[in-house]
């Protein structure tokens, strides 16, 4: 019995996948490890937390073999990266605009601080939509400030540095308990492919099957969340390294925009690259297979019997 356990550990593929935090958006990874679906697929993964930008640049150095964010692949691709989102996992931002007590409503956020976890990534462009929605201009009436990990991000607003973060849950929850306003939520506004798969060129073409077999475990991953919550909230309870509380709040507002076949819906990809494009100060257009390669999706798709949208 050892023998044969031994002889499948060598066999497993060794890939490094990066997240930007071990919480609920990235909570797939951690399921997919829990239940075994990368183990099922033949791959043995480590899970490295890393800041967007520096995933992108670490895939992009093949220092890494996938990443978990989404539309930060889409901006490496659109400058020239040989990067490609390959599925995608949650359809909705997850993150919240979260206040000091006194700001009531988005449009008192006007000539005030918001922090955000760094430029470019997709907190940053989520938070900005929701400025948008609500009629502030992210660029011309609020000043946004770069200030690191969620943790951080709250640590300021508490201290009075900012008047407005976007985080992700659970802080969310936390915030709320302690008094502070939660002015918006993405996924309630928008519909903007968040976390999903990101790999490169030369990963879709030498090793197809590995792709295709990390999109799966994601996939298996995800309709296990959708479908088991109280074990979802234990795994994500120990992922998280929070309470139970606080996984309890994180998965009640945010299982449903989990999604249950690794499709990459349209409308949105063409938001994130809109989005990109006015960030990168780009005119031309951009096509989706630039920066997306859905056919290994498609395979994924009808190997675990799933009609694909």
């Amino acid at each position: 019995m050892l023998e044969m356990l031994l002889a499948e550990l060598s066999a497993a593929e060794k890939i490094r996948v990066a997240v930007a935090n071990q919480n609920v958006s990235f909570v797939s990874a951690g399921v997919a490890l829990k239940k075994g679906y990368w183990k099922e697929e033949g791959l043995e993964p480590e899970v490295i937390r890393m800041s967007p930008p520096v995933s992108i640049a670490a895939l992009a150095s093949r220092e890494i073999d996938y990443t978990m964010v989404f539309g930060s692949v889409v901006r490496g691709a659109i400058r020239g990266l040989p990067l490609r989102v390959v599925a995608s996992l949650i359809d909705s931002s997850t993150h919240a605009l979260i206040a000091r007590p006194e700001h009531k409503s988005t449009r008192e956020l006007k000539r005030k601080v918001v922090g955000v976890g760094a430029y470019g990534s997709t907190d940053d462009v989520a938070g900005r939509m929701m400025l948008r929605h609500f009629g502030v201009d992210p660029e011309k009436d609020v000043k946004i400030v770069a200030l690191g990990p969620d943790r951080a991000r709250f640590a300021a607003l508490k201290e009075g540095i900012v008047d407005a973060v976007v985080v992700a849950p659970p802080v969310d929850a936390e915030a709320k308990t302690l008094g502070f306003q939660i002015l918006a939520r993405g996924y309630e506004i928008f519909s903007l492919p968040f976390v999903g798969l990101g790999t490169t060129l030369n990963k879709i073409k030498e090793r197809p099957g590995e792709v295709k077999g990390a999109i799966k475990a994601l996939v298996k991953a995800n309709r296990f969340i959708r479908e088991h919550r109280e074990e979802t909230i234990k795994i994500l309870a120990e992922w998280g390294r929070t309470g139970q509380t606080h996984a309890v709040a994180a998965y009640d507002s945010s299982w449903k925009v989990f999604n249950s076949d690794g499709a990459i819906p349209e409308d949105g990809l063409r938001l994130v690259i809109e989005q990109a494009k006015q960030e990168l100060r780009l005119t031309r257009p951009v096509a989706l297979e630039e920066v997306a390669e859905i056919s290994l999706l498609r395979e994924a798709q009808r190997e675990l019997g799933i009609k694909g949208r």
